[in-house]
């Protein structure tokens, strides 16, 4: 098995991974703010980690891998100004703001299902741990870390700066951070201009509030991660994941409130994906150029051709290393859909070929064939390894298509090739296309717009009924029927349907 190297955004290159507890991975990675759907710069994050969450497993870690919700605490600037979104968001909508919170993580939860990502070990939320960042915060400020100001608790920061490294993950010294802000104005509280809020006074009609050793009020953004990420990984745990958007300020602030409070730095190998771009320009709601998941799945969207399914969304994502840039365009997701099309077909003429390889001989025919398969196959593993890149083993699967495609038209004999490198063959191309790249089989990649809504449905409804989950299986019917759709046959799978 091939050394496993991570790169390691605080020290800026490539390392050996080595876990604290051998045999065992601790993996904190930042969740959704759930007040708004899911974009899906979020998405590629997730799906990124769960790539890597998978590949651990496959080299047979037992990895405890915690996701956090962020549920409260969540201010709209990231220097203690604004609304708390949640609040802000209940009140617009006239809702509770656990209503919200109800709602965007229950639609959280059905996008990462549709993108198949396995479901985190551990999925702590802000509101439920609030005794552990008060208790936190009460530490830092013990140790001399921070200060209170009527009800508030910030973080100094240029005194913490004295003994540690501030910007030690972006590699910026504090001067550099400091030129980048505004100057206090004469209403400010804070000492410095780069303190941050580690506990916030409520207002009376601040609509989620909890009761402290400094009087009513609610979380900072950043102190959740550090006291949840404590609680269920210990001080000093092994990774800590998210987007590059959040090194600079969260993930800054989490590694000087944990070395404030614990004298250690939380995370050995940090690791933060790149962002989404379309068309070459960066994805952003005022661009116009954002979509949902659910828009690339049912393809409304003026930047849309066509619905795009997403096993094709999925694999799309993984034919990019996850520390590049990200760009979306209809031709390279159409690209994607014919080449998972032909992915798959790879794999079911392997499944077809099973019979036919009892027969072969222990010896191959063809011992340059052979080794080239062997060769290809072994590289799965140290391509992974290589800082997770899925880009190259897909590379490499791809490179095996056509011999594959061969064995089963007959253009080349399955007896080239040992019947020890055909079970090598299947068994990895299987398990890399299955468990670790976490595809599936995905009969909407070519289907039209409405097509590929409804088959969608269709399929969760009948992985419901295979669960026995009746309700949800009534609940989609019920929809569709709403929809003026009316199912006429499931049998062996084979769904047809009435529109009205």
């Amino acid at each position: 098995m091939a050394e496993l190297k991570v790169y390691n955004s605080l020290t800026r290159q490539k390392e050996v991974f080595s876990p604290i507890t051998p045999g065992h991975v601790g993996m904190y990675v930042c969740g959704p703010t759930v007040y708004s759907d899911v974009h899906l710069g979020n998405c590629r994050t997730f799906i990124s980690f769960d790539i890597i969450y998978r590949y651990l497993k496959y080299l047979g870690y037992k990895v405890r891998y915690v996701r956090n919700i962020t549920d409260a605490g969540h201010l709209e600037g990231d220097r203690d100004e604004g609304d708390d979104k949640f609040s802000k968001k209940a009140r617009l909508e006239a809702l509770e703001p656990m209503e919200i919170v109800q709602k965007y993580t229950l639609g959280f939860h059905k996008v990462m299902e549709l993108f198949n990502n396995l479901p985190p070990t551990i999925e702590p939320t802000a509101t439920g741990h609030i005794s552990e960042q008060i208790e936190m915060v009460k530490h830092i400020i013990s140790n001399g870390y921070a200060y209170v100001v009527d009800g508030t608790v910030y973080f100094d920061v240029e005194k913490y700066n004295k003994e540690k490294p501030y910007g030690i993950l972006t590699n910026r010294k504090l001067e550099d951070l400091l030129e980048g802000t505004r100057e206090l104005g004469g209403q400010d509280e804070k000492k410095g201009r780069l303190d941050f809020a580690l506990w916030i006074k409520a207002k009376p009609e601040h609509l989620m509030q909890w009761p402290s050793p400094w009087g009513m009020g609610f979380p900072g953004w950043h102190i959740e991660c550090s006291a949840m990420s404590e609680k269920y990984l210990g001080k000093q745990f092994d990774i800590h994941g998210g987007g590059m958007d959040l090194a600079a300020t969260h993930h800054t602030n989490e590694i000087a409130q944990s070395q404030a409070c614990y004298n250690v730095s939380p995370a050995h190998y940090w690791i933060h994906t790149n962002m989404l771009t379309v068309n070459g320009a960066r994805m952003s709601k005022t661009a116009g150029n954002g979509f949902l998941p659910g828009q690339l799945f049912t393809g409304d969207h003026p930047l849309l051709e066509k619905a795009y399914s997403p096993m094709t969304v999925r694999f799309f994502m993984l034919q990019t290393h996850y520390r590049s840039t990200l760009d979306f365009s209809n031709e390279a997701l159409q690209a994607a859909e014919k080449g998972l099309k032909r992915l798959w077909e790879a794999y079911e003429n392997l499944e077809g070929l099973q019979l036919q390889a009892q027969t072969l001989e222990p010896n191959a025919a063809n011992v340059e064939t052979d080794s080239r398969c062997r060769e290809l196959i072994a590289d799965f593993d140290i391509s992974m390894s290589d800082d997770f890149n899925t880009a190259k083993v897909l590379a490499n699967m791809f490179e095996l298509v056509p011999l594959i495609n061969s064995f089963k038209g007959g253009q080349i004999s399955l007896n080239s090739i040992s019947r020890s490198t055909f079970e090598l063959l299947q068994k990895q191309f299987t398990t890399y296309l299955l468990d670790v790249f976490g595809l599936k089989d995905d009969k909407t990649a070519d289907t039209g717009r409405l097509d590929s809504v409804l088959q969608l449905l269709i399929r969760i409804r009948r992985e419901a009924r295979a669960k026995k989950d009746f309700a949800t299986s009534d609940k989609i019917r019920n929809e569709l029927q709403q929809l003026g759709i009316i199912l006429k046959d499931e049998k062996d799978g084979n769904v047809s349907w009435n529109i009205i």
